[in-house]
């Protein structure tokens, strides 16, 4: 989506899917947090890419913290002390050469209109990582939810672990963790689980085999 229409279309998609039940997404972010903690530096940067209600970068300690979300209302969601980028992610980023330690993205990148400009955020991120950084995707498995996959109105590319794994790898990332099977496909069906059980259910890998729909891939940009 480009320009003041898709911009609008973009803010009523989000305020229909995700206006209600913030306070506990807040918390399964928190929870979330705390798992990825470890590929987090508390004295790097951050960059959360496709930011949306900005609950990952919320809740993760980092010396600098980014969101780049086209959508503007981002800048109502972002806690203190985050920089935001109110942008198309296709287009050039506000930032130095290799100034990050780390790029999230959470079932983002399928939002994107077509494999080019993944490719292009990818080169993107490539850039702005330093040598050795992160790139950590999370996002749905189309191997798994093949039919459910275009629920969603805003689901313009098909993608999967190794699908995924590849596209990192030729632009110079090294796959360091593919998992084909991680979260759940989606927390936006009104229902709201105890955060226990998600704690449980990080804790628990081969529980992951029996429900994960979401795919996770860690990426280093090659030194």
């Amino acid at each position: 989506m480009t320009g003041d229409a898709g911009n609008s279309d973009l803010q009523r998609l989000y305020h229909a899917r995700f206006s209600t039940g913030l306070a506990y997404r807040d918390r399964i972010w928190r929870a979330l947090g705390r798992y990825f903690a470890p590929w987090i530096p508390p004295a790097g940067a951050v960059l959360d890419l496709g930011a949306g209600y900005c609950g990952f970068i919320n809740n993760v300690t980092a010396r600098e913290k980014y969101a780049m979300d086209f959508n503007p209302s981002i800048r109502e969601q972002a806690a203190a002390g985050v920089t935001i980028f109110a942008q198309d992610c296709t287009q050039p980023w506000p930032l130095e050469e290799s100034a990050l330690d780390v790029i999230f993205t959470s079932n983002f990148l399928e939002h994107l209109p077509d494999k080019a400009a993944i490719g292009t955020v990818l080169a993107h991120a490539h850039r702005c990582l330093k040598p050795g950084g992160s790139f950590l995707a999370l996002g749905p498995n189309i191997r798994y939810v093949p039919g459910a996959y275009w629920d969603f109105f805003d689901h313009y590319v098909p993608l999967t672990d190794l699908s995924m794994a590849e596209a990192l790898t030729v632009r110079g990332f090294d796959v360091v963790r593919r998992i084909p099977r991680f979260l759940p496909y989606t927390m936006s069906d009104g229902r709201e689980y105890p955060i226990w059980m998600l704690r449980w259910y990080l804790a628990m890998p081969f529980f992951w085999r029996l429900f994960g729909k979401q795919f996770l891939i860690i990426g280093q940009k090659r030194s």
